[in-house]
């Protein structure tokens, strides 16, 4: 077993964790990690692209350029639809996975 039990879950849900991010609104990347870093499921923003880029791979987000007030463009990603679709089919298997978790690794 992994001494670092915290690492292998992040590394399982976070990907999850940004579409429930964006479901809420789009979002630019330093935003993202942000809500991201301070739950303590990244250690910093590099580690976040790459996992944008699945992502996008995969069609659940999309990315698009916001010029509208800055110098430099911001790039902001929205949930896709089929984003949505595999947020809530994680949504509806993590509450009983979670719940047998803890019933049996809880206390007696």
């Amino acid at each position: 077993m992994t001494s670092d039990v915290g690492a292998q879950l992040r590394k399982g849900v976070v990907e999850y964790c940004v579409l429930g991010i964006l479901r809420r609104a789009p979002a630019y990347g330093w935003k993202i990690s942000e809500h991201l870093v301070e739950q303590g499921l990244i250690g910093s923003i590099g580690t976040l692209y790459p996992l944008l880029a699945r992502l996008r791979d995969q069609r659940l987000i999309v990315a698009h350029a916001d010029e509208s007030d800055s110098a430099r463009p911001r790039k902001y990603y929205a949930l896709t639809p089929k984003g949505r679709d595999q947020l809530d089919q994680f949504r509806r298997q993590w509450e009983p996975f979670a719940s047998a978790v803890d019933r049996i690794t809880g206390p007696d």
